[in-house]
């Protein structure tokens, strides 16, 4: 369990990534728990639509600079590193590795005690090659010269996370739909709330704390599952899924982009990480970190949450002012049975392996 000892001097923690959607929910938190809060970014002004911007101090650099990361960690006790690159452009591992040692290096000059990052939950074996360089980041910092806290999460359901917005535009545009084989993996999901809560709480873990974490909700889903269920409690309707076993990450990455507005950048290596289960194997954080108030969430009740700023009913509202709503789950699934159609013809017999 967490040191939970109230501080007369308020700790600094630096929080990288704030302008992302964990990091913009972390940094309120921090700041809730009495943490003093500095963010590191490239431009101050991609702040400026956040609640919090003034309640924080701003270092203006790039994380792979030295001399930026050396004013950034000065005389801080934690250091969330909430940074991967998820751009569709070539070379990502190389970067991500890079940067990720530099950190540890800056962490370790600097006097920081601890780094935490949120990583991914995996399998053993080969994993798809940006779930693998998550992977690796987590382990450099496990072997570097800070203690870490490495959080491993699956599809965070919340109103901005890449993994929700995919799951809940799938399942509002497509009533009908040819779907990857993927679908039928298991997944433990984990409420936006209940990931801060633990990151938050990995701060203050003992001094010798040096491991990885899953951490997810109470229930395992599949993919579909999770489609049909998010479906229900949006109000929408059951969907009908049919998965095949052709489909590649690549042509379902492609899939992905064409039927939902999340770009092929990010599409693409969500995808890929689908491929793999994602539940967790230890539960550790329960009680070494400590449960979130009233215990972690149940997959409706975090979607209820989410969809306090969503309109699941804004896709077939559109449809139906524009070419009704038949003609567009007609068009959702002709989508999906084209790229099938065209993975066949690519792939003949063989089946994809993983």
């Amino acid at each position: 369990m967490t040191d939970s000892v109230p501080r007369s001097t308020p700790r600094t923690a630096l929080v990288t990534g704030a302008t992302g959607y964990i990091g913009g929910e972390l940094v309120p938190a921090l700041l809730d728990a009495g943490w003093r809060v500095r963010v590191l970014t490239r431009s101050s002004s991609r702040l400026a639509g956040h609640p919090w911007h003034e309640d924080v101090e701003v270092v203006e650099g790039d994380a792979t600079s030295p001399d930026d990361l050396g004013r950034a960690l000065d005389d801080t006790e934690v250091a969330y590193y909430l940074l991967h690159s998820m751009d569709g452009r070539g070379s990502f591992v190389e970067r991500d590795r890079t940067m990720a040692q530099g950190f540890a290096a800056a962490a370790s000059d600097a006097g920081t005690t601890r780094v935490v990052y949120l990583s991914g939950l995996h399998p053993s074996g080969k994993l798809s090659e940006h779930l693998a360089s998550r992977v690796e980041v987590g382990e450099i910092f496990l072997a570097g010269p800070v203690p870490a806290t490495v959080l491993q999460a699956g599809v965070v359901l919340g109103d901005g996370s890449a993994s929700f917005d995919m799951l809940r535009h799938l399942t509002e545009r497509l009533p009908a739909m040819v779907a990857p084989k993927w679908v039928d993996n298991r997944i433990q999901p984990i409420a936006v709330d209940d990931v801060v809560h633990y990151l938050v709480g990995a701060a203050d873990l003992p001094a010798d704390s040096n491991r990885t974490y899953d951490i997810g909700g109470p229930e395992v889903l599949t993919y579909a599952d999770m489609m049909q269920r998010y479906a229900e409690v949006a109000g929408l309707g059951r969907r009908l899924i049919v998965s095949v076993p052709v489909l590649s990450p690549r042509l379902a990455g492609l899939w992905v982009g064409l039927v939902t507005p999340i770009s092929a950048g990010i599409a693409r290596p969500l995808v890929g990480s689908l491929v793999h289960e994602a539940v967790c194997h230890e539960d550790d954080a329960q009680t070494e970190i400590g449960p979130p108030p009233g215990g972690p969430a149940g997959f409706d009740t975090a979607v209820r949450a989410a969809l306090r700023t969503v309109d699941p009913q804004q896709w077939r509202r559109t449809v139906q002012r524009t070419a009704g709503a038949a003609a567009g789950a007609a068009a959702g699934a002709a989508v999906g049975a084209a790229i099938v159609a065209a993975t066949l013809r690519t792939i003949g017999p063989h089946r994809e392996r993983g």
